[in-house]
């Protein structure tokens, strides 16, 4: 059989091509002219050779990681969402094969205050991001947006995610996805009502602080319209019912003029009773440049997915001090819920070349 029938020529593939670009699983640098894409895609990902686009399509899915702060122990640090990076690495195909591969890893700086793996996430192997902005308002260097922002150009999929106040707001500096988060001094949310403390716990930290619960307990949410195929579960009522709660979560929506997005869920406050969004989706769509845009996610707090918030035991770092809850041991089937739509995410958020669909 001729497996060339899978691949064609990237000269009729894009109207937009350099001349020279690097295969996506060796990473050489070859003449356009002789690069392979596949014939079922419209992103712009190619390979030098069959052998290349064989391995590709056999591979895991490779998942990056990261936080946007060093590894400072007392801190949200990479280390902190163990549990997250254990839920995606045990997925597996029916043959037990895995489906992910996951770099886990905090930010580095080089001589230039870049992180290397960020700013040139375009030409490393990766298929999808998963950004902790866990940093105070400099997290992201300018070259390590360029390399998010070229990364998506060329499909990969994003997910950002912070927490309150500024805590996250080095995403201000991304654009598209940073976009869609709103903090305290930069990019605030639009209706100027929510611009005041819902959570009045912690003095300390100010608007946008959304109380869903305690650290340790699981917060009910409310799918949006249809429901998205990010809260399907089929193995519970049909659909993701408890994301984690934290007291003091971060807010998203969609921007202005933004017409590939939506918001799939909201929370609901159990200090003032307010409706407050918790992830918005952004679906593939053509840039001004032709390129089609990867999927992403803008997510109302990294807490969702920290193992503090998975597993109190696990521990927190030593400026958390509001007594956790215990909700997510007394009913452990809600943190089925957390890691079904983890897996959903996963696969959504992958180039449509693999396997691996939403359940």
């Amino acid at each position: 059989m001729d497996k060339r029938k899978d691949v064609q020529q990237t000269a009729s593939k894009a109207s937009f091509m350099p001349d020279r670009v690097r295969c996506n699983v060796c990473q050489h640098e070859i003449p356009a002219s002789e690069a392979l894409v596949p014939e079922a895609t419209d992103f712009l990902i190619y390979f030098c050779g069959l052998e290349c686009y064989e391995r590709w399509l056999k591979r895991p899915v490779r998942i990056l990681l990261q936080t946007t702060i060093p590894s400072v122990k007392d801190d949200w640090n990479i280390g902190r969402f163990s549990l997250l990076r254990e839920c995606l690495a045990s997925l597996t195909d029916d043959s037990g094969s895995p489906l992910y591969e996951v770099v886990a890893r905090d930010r580095e700086a080089d001589a230039n205050g870049d992180d290397p793996v960020l700013a040139a996430l375009d030409r490393c192997a990766f298929d999808e991001l998963w950004l902790l902005a866990v940093d105070t308002g400099d997290g992201l260097s300018s070259g390590d947006c360029a390399g998010i922002t070229r990364f998506r150009k060329r499909g990969g999929g994003v997910l950002t995610a912070r927490d309150h106040e500024d805590l996250g707001s080095s995403l201000c500096t991304l654009g598209g996805l940073g976009s869609a988060h709103f903090f305290h001094s930069r990019n605030p949310e639009p209706d100027d009502s929510r611009r005041s403390r819902d959570d009045r716990q912690t003095e300390s930290i100010s608007w946008p602080n959304y109380h869903s619960g305690r650290n340790g307990d699981y917060q009910r949410i409310q799918p949006v319209g249809p429901v998205h195929e990010l809260l399907r579960d089929p193995a519970s009522s049909g659909v993701v019912e408890y994301f984690a709660a934290h007291p003091h979560e971060g807010a998203v929506g969609v921007p202005t003029g933004e017409r590939n997005a939506r918001v799939i869920a909201t929370g609901t406050s159990h200090t003032t009773g307010r409706v407050f969004n918790l992830a918005v989706a952004f679906d593939r769509a053509r840039d001004v440049d032709g390129n089609l845009l990867g999927r992403g996610i803008a997510q109302s707090s990294f807490h969702h997915f920290a193992d503090y918030n998975w597993d109190t035991d696990a521990g927190a770092p030593t400026f958390v001090t509001e007594p956790p809850g215990d909700g997510i041991k007394r009913e452990p089937r809600a943190l089925d819920h957390i890691k079904a739509y983890v897996r959903n995410l996963a696969a959504w958020l992958a180039l449509p070349r693999h396997p691996a669909k939403p359940v």
